[in-house]
């Protein structure tokens, strides 16, 4: 037995114990291992830092995908940037009403590994005919597509190496262009506490791109450092705001189960702590 220390942080980090290494390859872009923990199940790392585990993936995934989905109420074409562990694939499958998912991932390895060693991640997902699997970089297909999404959800890794163009200014205006009216764009944006400069940066880009722009949060326990935040751009206003039972009415209507998302936890999720909303230059939860 050995353990695996994440380097995500200069003199902060977490510890886990790999009771077994189970892959460890250098793609192309990246260095992935995935290895057992007693806790968090499998857990798979790029470049240091830890991507993603069997215990609680679900709450990340969940709210990156049902929030703008159900706040959308008629997404039919929906766009994955990122994703290559399946996760995001196999939630927005479960929306019957979604008719075309277009998944681009940057590494095709972590697609493949993916399957073989975190199958319960995708859970068949993508063998799904609705979707669309594109190994490309993303900031260029968003960039270069002639195609148009309700939804688009970045689902990227840290803003350090192949992630980094994910937070540019030219990844936003690109994800605006791509999007239909109506049409929503969420991204992962780290916790606030340790990177509030990566909120701040992202809120800065979104001013003025979008309609309605602002960030909701979620407790993940692997991503180390307190709550996440998520960014939210909206195409139209009113969207963030959509009343709890016409929450509940999509929610039911779409026969979804799950493990941490609600209609409550939905709209809760967007009130920020005042350090958040103070560095994003809101003087309050509007």
């Amino acid at each position: 037995m050995s353990d695996y220390q994440e380097t995500l942080y200069e003199g902060y980090g977490q510890r886990f114990r790999m009771d077994k290494l189970l892959h460890e390859v250098r793609t192309e872009h990246q260095h992935l291992v995935i290895f057992e923990n007693p806790r968090m199940g499998r857990v798979m790392a790029l470049d240091g830092v830890i991507q993603t585990t069997e215990a609680d993936e679900f709450i990340y995934h969940e709210m990156l995908t049902h929030v703008p989905i159900l706040a959308h109420g008629a997404a039919r074409k929906v766009l994955i940037i990122g994703g290559g562990d399946g996760g995001m694939l196999r939630e927005v499958s479960k929306h019957k009403s979604v008719e075309h998912i277009t998944m681009v991932e940057i590494d095709g390895t972590v697609v493949d590994m993916c399957k073989e060693f975190l199958p319960e991640h995708s859970k068949g997902a993508y063998d799904d005919p609705r979707l669309n699997l594109v190994i490309d970089d993303g900031m260029r297909f968003v960039a270069t597509t002639e195609e148009k999404f309700d939804v688009i959800i970045s689902d990227s890794t840290d803003p350090i190496g192949p992630g980094e163009v994910l937070f540019s200014e030219n990844f936003y205006q690109a994800c605006r262009r791509c999007l239909n009216d109506g049409g929503i764009l969420v991204t992962q944006n780290g916790t606030p506490f340790m990177q509030l400069d990566g909120v701040q940066n992202t809120a800065g880009r979104m001013n003025g791109l979008f309609a309605d722009w602002h960030f909701y949060m979620a407790a993940v326990p692997t991503y180390i450092g307190g709550a996440m935040t998520f960014a939210w751009g909206a195409t139209t206003a009113g969207l963030r705001n959509i009343p709890l039972d016409t929450l509940r009415q999509r929610f039911a209507g779409s026969g979804i189960v799950t493990r941490y998302y609600n209609p409550e936890v939905h709209l809760g999720a967007f009130a920020l702590p005042q350090y958040v909303l103070h560095a994003i230059g809101k003087p309050s939860n509007t």
